[in-house]
Formats: structure tokens, sequence, C-alpha cells
């Protein structure tokens, strides 16, 4: 704020902050669900936001539409069933950067083992049919509840867990083999069309 107004007020008793949720407008403010009022001569609304996958990407496998919601996420990156698509985040409790590079790397290792092998799709398949099931993000905000029915499920054991622990990614994604038994790499180069280039797409 200009010249810490802000922080002075607050310093000095003349502003607090409050954390709760409008019931209702009020004629000198607002109406709060805990039932306490707040006296307003100026009220700022804002609509919040909400989280959208890939940005509303709508995806297709042989002409099927994908629906997301239906997927598991693999390693926090790719999707149960969805052929070369990986997705790069980071972390919600530290820096966003460390677990995207891990994932870029992790992309990285992905294209060259698909190189050395002569394959041109690699699928995430889930067969663990005792496999728990969670929300994608365990986050509480308003933005991610609204939305979370949308986005991918995960699971209650690796690899399908979303892990927000560095040093237990630095162990999955840099150092565990991509022949994990999950992975599933197929349609062979030689099998292919010619000149049709092989490789994932990547989001970020």
């Amino acid at each position: 704020m200009p010249d810490s107004d802000l922080f002075q007020a607050m310093r000095e008793g003349h502003a607090s902050v409050v954390t709760d949720q409008i019931e209702t407008f009020t004629e000198t403010g607002l109406k709060l669900r805990s039932g306490a009022t707040l006296d307003a001569d100026l009220i700022v609304t804002a609509t919040g936001l909400n989280l959208q996958l890939f940005g509303g990407l709508q995806a297709s496998v042989d002409g099927a539409r994908v629906d997301f919601a239906k997927t598991w996420g693999y390693k926090g990156m790719m999707f149960s069933d969805v052929p070369n698509l990986a997705l790069s985040i980071g972390y919600t409790n530290a820096s966003w950067t460390l677990k995207a590079e891990l994932i870029c790397r992790y992309v990285c290792r992905l294209l060259n083992h698909m190189t050395a092998t002569g394959t041109r799709q690699c699928t995430p398949r889930l067969r663990d049919t005792g496999i728990g099931e969670d929300p994608f993000l365990d986050l509480t905000s308003g933005y991610v509840r609204r939305s979370i029915e949308k986005f991918p499920k995960q699971g209650s054991r690796v690899p399908w867990r979303l892990h927000q622990n560095y040093a237990r990614d630095l162990i999955m994604l840099k150092r565990g083999g991509v022949e994990d038994g999950v992975m599933e790499f197929s349609n062979p180069a030689s099998a292919a069309r010619d000149g049709a280039p092989a490789g994932l797409a990547a989001a970020g």
C-alpha cells in the first residue's frame, strides 16, 4: 500500500482483517455467516476465479473426447489412458519451478526412451483395482473447491499420488525408471505413417 498507511492503521487499531463468508448485504454494510456485521462506506466485490485444467483444452483419443474428471493423475504430470500428454505443474507449498523442472526433465527421459526403443506412444495404465481415491489438489481454497470435480483424481499410492514433497519427487521423477510397469510403450515407429513425428504434447 502507498506509504504503508494500511499497516500503520492496523498497528494503531484503526483497521483489522476479518475472514468469513458473506451472508447478505445490509443497509449499512455486510452481515456475515458467523452472525457478525461489518459497517462499510464502500464495498468492492470480486467474483473470484475458477481453476480450469489446461485452460479449457478439449482433448480426444481416437476421436473420443477425454473427460479428465474420469482420469487418474500419473506422477502429477500425466493422465491414465491418455497417451503422449504431459502437464508441467509446480508445488503449492514451495517454489513452483522446483517440481516444474523435475517434470520437464522426466518428459525428456520419456522422449529419449521412446527414441531408443523405437516406440511412438507412452500411456499410463491404471491396473491397481484396490487403489484409494482422493482429490487431485488437497487444498481448501474456494477457487479450488469450486472446480475440483472437473479435475483428475489422485490415488492413495504411487505413481498415482501427487506429492507436494521435493525429496519424494526427486526419487520418483529423477531417479526412478520410466519402465515402471505402469507406463505402456507402444506404436512402434516402423509401423507408423512415414513422416509423422513422435513425441509428447506438453503444457505448463
